[in-house]
């Protein structure tokens, strides 16, 4: 399966990283979102991205118009005709996701692979309400994507071996590491990290520690690069609650169940640094 042109829809920091993979790896991109502004926003911030890359010495200026040359906007969906590949990153959400496939398997092209970057949702599930679930199959990304190298790539059940290996191929010319994962809740990223980060604001709920001390237990005790609540606040606490509540209706069991301290900073709004607040105040910071 020859991929060329491909698609990405969402233009947020998921949607505009893929983007610039992408096309940084020689493949012409078409970025989709509902309107020319979000376009606009991601288009700005893949520019922005490129240009930090000028001035740490590792891109070229001639580079740079090479990649954003590969990029285009697409207003309408339908330009989704003329693409191979099929990337979506819009918001964590089975309802929106579903409504997505089922519109892009009415206008891609009959051979054309649709992959979605969710975190945690069943790709069996959003390929199911295609009438190509053989070529759908999850390529989840790691945030930020420029920088982290990890792929997990999740067959749905009627994934087929044709398309798993095209998807394999296409994260090694992005410059990524594709690793093979079955499709459960969570696949192996979010099942794993999700409840660590549960588990550090239930330390903070019961009193055990504070925020910083829970962080830097982590940071110096484990060598983490970021403590849990950091973490947290940089994923969103938003996405933290969404990807723990699906862990938990997806196993049914206990020990996924959100903290109530979660649930109470994402009701008040507190989301992390894309609020301005969340275990750490970010009010000031650009």
């Amino acid at each position: 399966m020859k991929i060329q042109t491909i698609m990405v829809v969402g233009a947020g920091q998921m949607g505009s990283g893929i983007v610039q993979v992408a096309a940084a790896s020689g493949m012409k991109v078409l970025l989709h979102d509902i309107s020319m502004d979000f376009i606009d926003k991601g288009l700005a911030s893949i520019n922005k991205q490129l240009s930090r890359g000028i001035e740490k010495g590792g891109l070229s200026e001639a580079r740079k118009a090479e990649i954003l040359s590969r990029i285009h906007p697409a207003e309408q969906l339908e330009q989704a005709e003329q693409v191979d590949f099929v990337i979506e990153a819009i918001s964590e959400n089975m309802v929106l996701k579903t409504s997505l496939f089922q519109r892009l398997d009415i206008i891609c092209p009959p051979m054309a692979i649709l992959a979605s970057n969710t975190s945690s949702l069943p790709i069996t599930e959003i390929a199911a309400v295609t009438g190509r679930p053989s070529h759908v199959i999850g390529m989840h990304f790691m945030n930020p994507v420029p920088v982290m190298p990890l792929v997990e790539v999740i067959r749905g059940l009627e994934t087929s071996q044709g398309v798993f290996e095209a998807v394999y191929k296409l994260s090694e010319k992005m410059g990524k590491t594709p690793v093979e994962v079955k499709d459960f809740p969570g696949f192996v990223s979010n099942r794993i990290l999700m409840p660590m980060i549960n588990e550090a604001v239930f330390t903070v709920y019961e009193g055990v520690a504070s925020v910083e001390s829970v962080d830097t237990v982590m940071k110096l005790g484990m060598k983490h690069p970021m403590g849990p609540l950091e973490l947290a606040d940089f994923i969103g606490l938003d996405t933290c609650l969404s990807i723990m509540e699906i862990l938990y209706e997806g196993f049914k069991d206990s020990k996924y169940r959100p903290c109530p301290l979660l649930r109470k900073y994402v009701k008040a709004g507190r989301l992390g640094r894309k609020s301005g607040q969340g275990f750490y105040s970010y009010h000031g910071l650009k």
